[in-house]
């Protein structure tokens, strides 16, 4: 089990640089060379905002990045559907029709690993993969042990990397107070018409401030819109107040 020090070393990590190095010792004492973080923010209406962190060989680097097929990896798959720890080999791969990529990455250390996933409040999820040569515990006690040490390393690593890898999110846009009404009532299911009714202007005057706060919210549809605005926090009086 890793030391309850070096854990809150990680999670109270101040740089990058400290970060990186408090896990990678945290790994290697654990038995694993390799590690990888990423850090994902869901943004309604664009693509998700990533952020990594690993200690690959550099040579490992360019080879996977030189793979079109990298999207396939069925560990990230499997993440991206559920909490539960995945183990992995060669195997996993196989199954996967993507014995290729295993093919790619194991000649650099990446042959097993254990990897978990967090998701997290505010549109964001974690995930953390400890990677080796040499095969996993066959014994299921120190198995188990393993997998609860990593699960246990995710969480405060997660700590450290939410503050220190996401990017500082530009601060929301300023929605005048129609805009903002008419976004409250799109999310309920209103359409245009109705919403004119209720906040007697026309149709056409209701359609106006959409078209603005989509712009303005770097949206494509009202939808998009509508799903921003909560991100931000932008309809969270109005809605208290319906």
């Amino acid at each position: 089990m890793p030391a309850l020090d070096d854990l809150r070393a990680i999670a109270a990590a101040r740089t990058r640089g400290e970060f990186e190095s408090s896990l990678t010792r945290v790994a290697h004492e654990m038995g694993f060379p390799l590690f990888g973080v990423i850090v994902a923010v869901d943004q309604p209406g664009r693509a998700s905002a990533l952020a990594q962190l690993s200690n690959p060989p550099p040579a490992f680097e360019q080879a996977w990045l030189d793979a079109p097929a990298s999207m396939r990896d069925p560990v990230l798959h499997e993440l991206r559907q559920s909490a539960l720890p995945v183990i992995w080999n060669e195997h996993t791969y196989a199954r996967a029709g993507a014995a290729d990529l295993w093919d790619l990455q194991a000649p650099f250390g990446y042959r097993v690993g254990l990897a978990v996933a967090l998701h997290l409040p505010r549109h964001r999820h974690f995930v953390l993969g400890l990677d080796r040569e040499r095969n996993l515990p066959t014994e299921n006690r120190r198995l188990s042990r393993l997998l609860a040490d990593v699960q246990l390393l995710a969480v405060h690593a997660q700590v450290a990397a939410q503050r220190l890898l996401i990017p500082a999110m530009p601060p929301p846009p300023r929605l005048t107070p129609r805009e903002l009404d008419v976004l409250h009532w799109t999310m309920l299911g209103k359409d245009a018409a109705a919403i004119g009714q209720i906040l007697d202007i026309s149709r056409y005057t209701v359609q106006f401030h959409v078209e603005n706060a989509i712009a303005k919210l770097d949206c494509e549809t009202k939808h998009a819109a509508v799903l921003k605005a909560l991100e931000h926090g932008l309809l969270d009086r109005l809605h208290r107040r319906s």
